[in-house]
């Protein structure tokens, strides 16, 4: 007789942490290569020394809570809070930021709360906040795109800055070699009274964001949707931050389009489209419900274009990320479905 299975409920098959984290490493992968193309070899190392100083910290963080090291220290959690985290610094940030943006991250933002599952905030953006609000200048200094570079260092040079501050005599100086970001030299830019348009004539700017910066989006959308097609993440928090940032920024552009970005430029500049799959999806720091997580994305979303505009820092992510992180329990605690054969009455 044959066995028909077609009618639910279905079980779905358990998928452990470290093959979901291996996932979105791998969706991370073509970004992170296209992030080497346009501004050298730095990214690599501060992936390197990013996850390397993870999983020190966390290794030594389970120690002392007397818990198994191996289980956790091979679920890939704190490599991939190491590459998020790596993905958002400059190239040649010194060597000690990734440290102490480790420490924040792992010992603050995660074992202190218990490990994984138990953080409230999402522990690379936490860390990538700490140090943005804490080393402003060397969380600023990027490279020249390398279509427009008057000279990209090679890995013995990215390696010299970074671990002694200085390049070789021989070679250009650092501060001609680096330069704001796009979404800094708009707000440096407004501050000055220039329009929008004058601003976005220079070189560093492309069709929509920044040169470079656009096909790392692109990458970054591309590995989201793979997650989305192997039900890593849902729909709901890349839908909602994208949408959102169209619909809620398009008003303020139309009002006056000298002063406010456009949707596509707030959509390809940044860290919109790795916040929409990579870091607003994650399931312990973000909302779990379906319409929870339609509410938390458009937040992000809101909080991103307010920060950005309005504002002292010139992209909002991180921060927006972290606030609707501290909301998202309420939100699910609003937005839990009706238990299944209820007639619409409340259970608390």
């Amino acid at each position: 007789m044959k066995l028909s299975i077609e009618s639910a409920p279905h079980i779905p098959r358990p998928i452990s942490v470290q093959k979901v984290m291996g996932l979105v490493i791998l969706a991370l992968v073509p970004a992170l290569l296209a992030h080497w193309w346009f501004f050298g070899p730095g990214i690599l190392v501060q992936v390197i020394l990013a996850v390397g100083f993870a999983l020190a910290f966390e290794a030594a963080m389970l120690k002392a809570r007397q818990v198994p090291l191996k289980p956790f220290l091979t679920d890939l959690s704190a490599v991939l809070t190491g590459i998020l985290f790596a993905l958002c610094v400059p190239p040649l940030a010194p060597w000690w930021i990734a440290l102490l943006g480790m420490f924040f991250a792992i010992v603050v933002a995660k074992q202190l709360y218990g490990g994984i599952g138990n953080n409230i905030f999402n522990p690379a953006m936490l860390g990538f906040a700490v140090m943005l609000i804490a080393f402003p200048r060397e969380m600023s200094n990027w490279l020249a795109p390398r279509d427009i570079a008057i000279h990209m260092p090679g890995l013995w040079e990215t390696l010299q800055h970074i671990f002694t501050g200085g390049l070789s005599q021989s070679q250009v100086a650092y501060d001609t070699l680096t330069q704001a970001t796009p979404l800094d030299t708009i707000k440096n830019g407004l501050r000055q009274g220039q329009a929008l348009s004058e601003i976005r004539s220079q070189p560093v700017f492309g069709d929509f964001g920044g040169m470079g910066w656009e096909w790392i989006a692109n990458w970054y959308a591309i590995g989201g949707l793979f997650l989305w097609r192997q039900r890593i993440i849902t729909w709901h928090v890349p839908a909602a931050v994208i949408l959102t940032t169209i619909a809620f920024s398009l008003p303020f552009f139309l009002y006056d389009s000298d002063v406010f970005l456009s949707p596509l430029q707030h959509l390809f500049s940044g860290g919109t489209l790795l916040g929409a799959f990579f870091i607003a999806t994650d399931p312990v720091t973000g909302s779990s419900t379906p319409r929870g997580k339609l509410i938390f994305g458009a937040g992000v979303a809101i909080l991103m274009i307010l920060i950005r505009q309005f504002g002292t820092f010139p992209d909002g992510v991180a921060f927006s990320v972290l606030l609707m992180n501290s909301a998202a329990p309420l939100i699910d605690r609003l937005t839990i479905p009706k238990p299944y054969g209820t007639k619409g009455q409340r259970h608390g």
